[in-house]
């Protein structure tokens, strides 16, 4: 069965290549050594500084995996060339809520999602909703909170 593809934009596989390169080469080695020091420092079976060093390489380990699995599968979302008529992966879209309050969004692959920042992705609620699209459209959306309304203002 195939992975299902990883939407990125050209910073979020950078973003994603640095931190594989960052664990290969830092991270692991760091752990290696951890390891290596707590063993030849405490020889005996009660040892928490190898224990926790081993979760360490652990986690480091599987990150590894996750990193390279998701570029491996990685589609490029093209924002240089991208449409401005409808929305689509890499859009920056504004929207105006039932508030009056303007919002912008922009839509990302679930790899790249960053709500604080606004970065929202496909698969999510608002942002199923808003791929196709176009400025002027409004959309009824229900989330966990409740009901939302909004109303793209511009596609960029």
């Amino acid at each position: 069965m195939r992975d299902k593809p990883v939407y990125l934009t050209p910073e979020g596989r950078a973003k994603l290549e640095a931190e594989l390169k960052h664990l290969r080469e830092v991270r692991r080695p760091q752990v290696a050594e951890v390891i290596r020091l707590s063993k030849e420092y405490n020889e005996s079976d009660d040892n928490p500084e190898l224990e926790e060093a081993k979760n360490e390489q652990a986690f480091v380990e599987g990150r590894l995996l996750t990193v390279e699995k998701l570029l491996a599968n990685a589609v490029s979302i093209d924002t240089d060339h991208r449409q401005h008529d409808v929305v689509r992966l890499g859009s920056e879209v504004t929207v105006k809520t039932d508030d009056g309050e303007l919002e912008h969004y922009t839509i990302v692959g679930s790899a790249e999602v960053d709500p604080v920042h606004g970065r929202i992705s496909n698969e999510s609620p608002v942002g199923r909703a808003l791929l196709g699209k176009k400025v002027g459209d409004e959309i009824n959306i229900t989330i966990p909170a409740g009901a939302l309304r909004l109303a793209i203002q511009s596609i960029d």
